[in-house]
């Protein structure tokens, strides 16, 4: 993949690759959390955001970059 090359000009904030080990994470306990309430007969269910806070991982979003400033960072 010689010619690989991003589509958009997007990068993550911090240096870290991937957020999907928290992800998964976070998910799993969504649902753990979602079936104890439907087991205990609750009515108002978890929301992603009373589980866990996006703030704690490793990347803190994306932004956009001169494509022409960082031609490195098209590259895949």
């Amino acid at each position: 993949m010689s010619r690989s090359r991003r589509k958009t000009p997007i990068c993550g904030v911090t240096c870290a690759d991937s957020e999907k080990w928290d992800k998964r994470n976070a998910h799993r306990r969504l649902r753990r959390r979602v079936r104890q309430a439907i087991h205990h007969g609750r009515e108002v269910m978890p929301i992603r955001n009373e589980v866990c806070t996006t703030w704690n991982m490793p990347k803190d979003g994306k932004l956009l970059f001169d494509p022409v400033e960082f031609p490195r960072l098209m590259r895949k």
